[in-house]
């Protein structure tokens, strides 16, 4: 059975790229705009791995970690930040909020499958 990713950003494009990467690749993926949708697909169906956006309207990607981080499904599920921040402050909040990892945009396809392969196989 293919693994199930949920991916959440706020901009379709990006989404868009994610999908297409990650389902040429095998995986099934269900998109989410922004963190409160995320949140609200989360718990609709379970997941394999989440990568997040950070900036984003009605909740962010480090408030969706920690959101989901609270609930036993998603406690050990890896939570993968994808995003335009890459301050060392900012990956220092995404760990202790619970992020897996970090990957910065633009992303590089294939980077993001070797990532998403070794988090998930």
């Amino acid at each position: 059975m293919a693994k199930m990713i949920l991916a959440v950003d706020d901009s379709a494009s990006i989404r868009q790229m994610v999908a297409f990467t990650l389902k040429g690749a095998g995986y099934e993926v269900t998109e989410a705009v922004d963190g409160q949708d995320g949140v609200n697909k989360a718990k609709s169906k379970s997941f394999n791995l989440i990568l997040t956006d950070q900036n984003m309207p009605n909740m962010d990607g480090l408030t969706l970690i920690k959101t989901l981080r609270a609930t036993p499904t998603y406690k050990s599920v890896p939570i993968l930040m994808l995003t335009t921040e890459s301050g060392e402050a900012m990956k220092a909040q995404g760990k202790a909020a619970g992020a897996t990892g970090w990957l910065v945009k633009p992303f590089d396809p294939q980077k993001l499958l070797e990532v998403v392969k070794k988090v998930i196989g």
